[in-house]
């Protein structure tokens, strides 16, 4: 299949097969510009797989915990915020994309697979999405994404997509997919940005963190020059201690520019950064905590509904 970028006049010479069933748009790779596919292959029918869970009635939320910021409570917000949707009714399905896999280490899991398992199509969907908890599922991460990694560098087409083209059909049997981040800025971060619609962003209260949201809100821009249907819904500001003025004042700033998008903060508490250490959420661990409260209000408010654990 001859393929001509309409901007550079660049051919390229493919072989149909190799093209996801999916893809409608590519990437050239001499202009960098995007182009559609003059047809869509057609996919091979396939059988259908016995489903993890009853499918939901409701469209599925997918979002992304994301800020190229490091030690910020990514992992701690994925994993309370999916297990607490858990705990809420919801059926959530949690996807760790990070190298260092710190997902089931919270947990207190250590499933066979994972997500490149799912991808490479080593595992099947039963096999490589792992239950956690009640109405809890993951997909792990760990050191082999960093095959996954290379994989959707050599792709010639559709390399963001491949996040998304291994989760697509799982999406009916779930309520919720949380999809939790490492931090910087490499493929496996654009595939989240071009799976999720809504994009929540921890930031703990300190001025290095504030010039770690610009620059991810700048990347976000250029990804929603591709994708207009992710958005930054929520902005949660985390290590809150009310007795540093420094804190309050930053908090402040937030609200003044993003009060839209804003979250109670998550005060500072032991107890969260205790939690992993017994293979527990924050909910399990310390019930009664401020971390726990807290979570609990990020739940009702991501699920828009107020009497949720009262």
């Amino acid at each position: 299949m001859l393929l001509i970028c309409p901007h550079c006049k660049q051919q390229y010479n493919i072989e149909k097969g190799k093209i996801p069933p999916n893809v409608k748009n590519v990437k050239c790779k001499n202009c960098g510009q995007q182009f559609p596919l003059p047809s869509a292959p057609a996919a091979s029918p396939q059988k259908p797989s016995s489903p993890l869970v009853t499918p939901g009635a409701q469209p599925v939320r997918r979002i992304g915990v994301c800020i190229s910021k490091g030690g910020v409570g990514k992992t701690t917000t994925s994993v309370n915020l999916a297990a607490g949707l858990a705990y809420a009714g919801y059926r959530v399905l949690l996807v760790d994309t990070d190298t260092q896999g710190q997902d089931s280490f919270v947990l207190g899991v250590r499933p066979k697979g994972g997500l490149t398992e799912l991808v490479t199509e080593e595992l099947t969907p039963e096999e490589a999405v792992f239950k956690a908890r009640e109405r809890l599922w993951l997909l792990a991460g760990g050191k082999s994404l960093a095959g996954l990694k290379r994989l959707i560098d050599r792709k010639d087409f559709g390399g963001e997509l491949t996040i998304a083209e291994a989760l697509k059909p799982l999406e009916h049997q779930f309520d919720y997919i949380v999809v939790d981040t490492s931090p910087g800025w490499d493929p496996l971060t654009v595939n989240v940005l071009f799976y999720v619609n809504e994009v929540l962003t921890p930031v703990s209260l300190e001025i290095m963190t504030l010039q770690g949201l610009v620059e991810f809100l700048k990347s976000l821009s250029a990804i929603q020059k591709h994708r207009k249907e992710v958005a930054l819904k929520y902005i949660l500001p985390t290590f809150h201690d009310q007795r540093v003025k420094k804190c309050n004042n930053i908090l402040e700033k937030i609200e003044e520019l993003y009060g839209h998008m804003l979250c109670k903060p998550i005060r500072h508490n032991v107890h969260l950064s205790e939690s992993p250490s017994a293979g527990q959420t924050i909910f399990e661990f310390a019930p009664g905590s401020t971390g726990a409260e807290d979570y609990r209000e990020l739940v009702r408010k991501v699920a828009n509904n107020d009497k949720l654990f009262r």
